[in-house]
């Protein structure tokens, strides 16, 4: 059983349990440590349980979720650990506090790249890194992500920090196909190309770009989802209708780079079965279905269909690069944006 605990005051680790008036299910419980809002997670786990009998806790931990479990150890009551961005992931593997899973259900459902080839770890959602173009000032209906390096771009770009993991990841990636000189001098040209001091949000380049500030940039697909539904309010509709939204590739044509949330079963998960159970479900086309749903996500089992907002943006086809691949080249990137001092 889920023991109590306090909640600790000032400290970077919040924790929330989440259900806990839920009444006892016969086929035991799950423990789910996780990063991700409650309202986004919360919903897969109600049909889980009543799918399964399965009672599914849910304790929330915006900061310090790696911290907690290993300093718990092997008294650890976490099952399944759910976080954004596969950097997150990779942390907790390198940390030792994960397990490999081996499930036909898994590999049938979740695409090779998008999960770690050991089974440590296993992406359940994508947000892919797009670029936002003025509708009126830009008439590109394709480009490259090295196309925002292009001179005839100086002045017109905005982007947010170059040390967010939203463009680590990216920078990470054109280092594992294109190798560190050539991605150091897109950089350097990106810079260059700066309208604004890099920093910000994704949507504050959607608002800039509406503004006229710069006329393209960088961000995430699930943002113009967040903007054009309304559920960031009246400004930022007109905000995600200012821009036209490109799906990139690199120069190599792949595909386009993603970015997931995932999740991966605790090194001394106390329910280590159902902890599988629910990844499995995580997979299903169902729960697939709802991650599209609540948050603008894109589904990464094949054949299961985004919303409607972010299916509008066109077709997307995956990077095929590993995301464990890329992953290595994280903090090479994070050196390279500070050599060049991208973030001014």
């Amino acid at each position: 059983m889920l023991k109590p605990f306090r909640l600790i005051q000032g400290s970077a680790i919040a924790a929330l349990i989440i259900g806990a008036c839920i009444p006892a299910f016969a086929d035991g419980e799950v423990n789910v440590y996780t990063t991700r809002e409650p309202g986004l997670i919360q919903p897969l786990l109600e049909t889980f349980s009543k799918e399964t009998g399965i009672k599914a806790n849910v304790i929330y931990i915006k900061e310090g979720l790696a911290q907690r479990v290993e300093t718990e150890g092997a008294n650890s009551p976490a099952d399944l650990l759910s976080v954004v961005d596969y950097g997150n992931l990779v942390e907790l593997v390198d940390r030792g506090l994960t397990q490999p899973v081996q499930s036909a259900v898994l590999d049938e459902g979740i695409p090779a790249n998008l999960r770690d080839p050991k089974g440590e770890w296993f992406g359940l959602s994508m947000r892919a890194r797009v670029i936002y173009a003025s509708k009126d000032r830009i008439t590109d209906e394709k480009l490259t992500y090295e196309d925002l390096a292009d001179p005839r771009f100086k002045g017109k770009v905005c982007i947010r920090s170059g040390q967010h993991p939203y463009n680590t990841s990216l920078v990470a990636a054109m280092i594992a196909k294109d190798g560190e000189e050539a991605t150091k001098a897109w950089l350097t040209g990106v810079r260059d190309n700066l309208a604004r001091k890099a920093g910000g949000g994704d949507r504050d380049v959607a608002r800039d770009i509406l503004a006229g500030i710069c006329d393209i940039g960088v961000g995430n697909s699930y943002y113009v989802g967040l903007m054009r539904s309304g559920k960031g309010g009246p400004d930022q509709v007109k905000w995600g209708e200012a821009i036209r939204v490109i799906l990139p590739t690199f120069k190599d044509g792949a595909g386009t780079h993603v970015n997931i949330s995932g999740a991966a079963v605790a090194k001394n998960a106390p329910n280590r079965e159902n902890a599988v159970k629910l990844l499995e479900f995580l997979a299903s086309p169902e729960a697939q279905e709802i991650y599209a749903k609540a948050n603008f996500e894109y589904p990464v089992r094949p054949g299961v269909a985004a919303d409607p907002i972010i299916a509008a943006l066109g077709t997307l086809t995956v990077d095929p690069t590993p995301l464990a691949e890329i992953a290595k080249e994280r903090v090479r990137a994070s050196e390279l944006a500070e050599a060049v001092a991208f973030d001014g």
